[in-house]
């Protein structure tokens, strides 16, 4: 049995709807061009609602205020290693824990830069998404974009972050 304690990978994902459609970024991915969410890895020092706005500035460069908890969700991701005469990848098997939030989209920043790997963002329809599971990133896009549909809306205070995750960092 290994000594290293098992951890998720933290991440948190906005789920922005108007007029219908729902704002997905385009990214560059080591599996091609996929969609997902605004969505990222939560920051030390910002709580799970601060880091979806910050994720959503960072991938779509509109401002973001969550206003609701969707949900938190699991998945698993599993790749066998990669071996070839340039380099020998081990195993990947991560865990993610995801809280999707929903909000309020702002305003759009002019001239902001877009995060490295995001080539645009795009509006789609529900249907949209359903018919391009494919070319999603992860399995919990479709979910989050489900729940939300189905009325999903948690107040943000189920989720409490103590005042020592913005406190200084132990020694």
């Amino acid at each position: 049995m290994s000594d290293l304690r098992w951890k998720p990978n933290v991440t948190v994902a906005a789920v922005i709807e108007r007029d219908g459609r729902f704002l997905l970024v385009e990214e560059h991915t080591s599996h091609g061009l996929k969609l997902n969410t605004p969505a990222g890895h939560l920051d030390p020092g910002e709580s799970p609602a601060e880091g979806c706005a910050r994720e959503a500035l960072e991938e779509t460069a509109h401002h973001f205020v969550p206003t609701a908890l969707v949900g938190v969700y699991m998945a698993r991701f599993q790749r066998p290693p990669v071996a070839s005469a340039e380099r020998r990848d081990s195993e990947e098997d991560i865990t993610y824990l995801r809280f999707a939030f929903a909000g309020t989209l702002g305003d759009f920043v002019q001239g902001r830069a877009l995060d490295e790997g995001i080539v645009r963002t795009l509006w789609m329809t529900p249907d949209e998404i359903r018919a391009s599971v494919d070319r999603h990133r992860s399995p919990l896009l479709l979910q989050c974009i489900e729940d939300y549909l189905g009325g999903a809306r948690h107040p943000l205070s189920l989720i409490h972050t103590d005042a020592s995750v913005y406190g200084p960092p132990l020694r």
